[in-house]
Parts: structure tokens; sequence; C-alpha cells
């Protein structure tokens, strides 16, 4: 397995990141994750527009696209597979061990990793943490990732593949690498980004492709939603049948089928959106 690292390929076994940098010490960094099926990326070039806000948000140098998708390219092509997880990291680079930045600027890796299709329905929960709708993180995909890792846990433990969060004021928000959207009385809804989820690069292919609804939503709509279904990168759009305790016999509903069908047929006909 050959990565992108400092400029150029390196292998993976011996490719090395500082134990100061920034990313490590601090979670000073931001990242990209993107589908590449059989060597092409999916939808780069939105992800690399939202690797640019996050960086400017977070205070990081606008990262060179140029080189990232060179970095991108490299890896797809040195480590062939039928479906793969491109990661991009881009962090704040060699730093103090605290949270002043250092001066040697940013790090950026590229790495792939072979990954299966999910299955086309899964189990979610909710859980009693809450997103900051108004944080200074608030919209970025940072690596600051610690307490979607702990949500995700806790999912794993009730059997579920997703944690889904409201945020301050009780609203349904995201899941801890998700969107999320609700169908009540056959329409499709999906909180706003002003609820404080991610700008997600499938979410929003999903809206401008279903037509689905930007919409407050309180988090006890999942109690009552006719259907839910989850996008990302890498579920596409994904039913539910089960929320905590609640089952929805049936899933995929006819709404979730067709948005499935639409994302499916839309992403073959245009890799790059």
């Amino acid at each position: 397995m050959k990565l992108w690292l400092d400029g150029g390929l390196q292998d993976m076994e011996s490719a090395r990141v500082s134990v100061f940098d920034h990313g490590l010490t601090v979670g000073d960094g931001i990242f990209e994750t993107v589908k590449a099926v059989h060597g092409r990326p999916f939808a780069l070039t939105r992800h690399l527009d939202r690797l640019t806000r996050s960086a400017r948000g977070l205070g990081l140098p606008d990262p060179d696209l140029d080189e990232v998708r060179r970095a991108c390219a490299a890896v797809v092509e040195a480590n062939p597979m039928p479906l793969g997880r491109l990661r991009i990291t881009y962090t704040g680079g060699h730093g103090p061990l605290g949270s002043d930045r250092g001066d040697h600027g940013p790090t950026l890796v590229v790495a792939l990793g072979e990954t299966t299709r999910r299955p086309d329905t899964t189990a979610v929960i909710t859980v009693p943490w809450t997103r900051n709708e108004r944080g200074a993180l608030t919209g970025l995909k940072t690596t600051s990732y610690a307490e979607n890792v702990v949500a995700l846990a806790r999912a794993r433990e009730q059997g579920a593949s997703e944690a889904l969060f409201g945020n301050t004021v009780g609203q349904l928000c995201e899941g801890t690498g998700s969107n999320v959207f609700v169908v009540l009385d056959g329409e499709i809804h999906t909180p706003p980004l002003a609820s404080g989820c991610l700008a997600g690069i499938t979410r929003a292919l999903a809206v401008e492709w279903t037509g689905a609804k930007e919409t407050d939503l309180p988090l006890d709509v999942l109690e009552r939603a006719d259907e839910v279904f989850l996008t990302s990168t890498l579920r596409d759009v994904q039913a539910v049948h089960r929320v905590d305790d609640r089952e929805l016999p049936g899933a995929p509903g006819p709404a979730t089928a067709k948005a499935m069908r639409i994302f499916d047929e839309r992403s073959g006909d245009d890799l790059d959106p």
C-alpha cells in the first residue's frame, strides 16, 4: 500500500508524520473522505471545495488543490481496488505542545483503503450529547472527531451503525459521519445547515436530485417519521429500519427507495457532479 506524504508517494510501512504534528497533538486539522470507484474519485471537485472552506474556517493556509489532485490520482493508481475510501488529511503541521501553531507549514496525507458497498438498510440510535450549532468548528470537517468516536461506539454496542445528534435547542442535527433525512406525508426533509450539521456532499446532491426540503425538525420527529434515511460518501443513500427501539417495517419505504434509485442513476452518469 502506498500513500502520499511530503510531496510524493511513500510506502505505508515507512511513511512517518512527526509526533509533534498539530493534527496529532491538538486535533488541528481537516479531512475529506472521497469514494473511489475503480480508481475514479466521486465528486472530487465538491470535496476539494469543502476542504478549502474547512481550512479557511480553521485558519489554515489554503491547500494546494493541484497537489491534492495529483496526490489523489497517484494514490488510486498505485492501489487498484473496486471500491475505496480515499482519505485526504491536511493538518497544521509540526508545532509546539500547545494550541499555538508552529511555522513549519501544513502536512498533507492522502491514503486509500478498500471498502465494500453498504447494506441497503441499517439501524441507528439517538444519543444524549448535543451538537453545538454555534461553535467555532460548526460546519467544518475537522480531525477533532473524538466526540463521534464515543457516540459511534455506543451505537455499535446497541447493534446500530450510526448515532444521531440533536443540537443545543433540541432540533435534529446529524449523525457522527452522515446526514439524516426524514419522510413526512410523502415529503422528504433534512435539517438545514443552521442546525449545525455538516454540509455533506452526498446530502447536497440528494437535496438537488430529490427536491428534499431543508426544514427545522425537532429531535422527536424520529418517533413519528414515515421513513428515515442517511446520506454520506460511503453510504450514498441508506434506509433506516430501526431508530432506537422503534422499528420501521418495510424499509426502504417508497420515498427512500426512489431517492436511492435516483442517486445511483445520477451518480453513475457523472462522477464529478
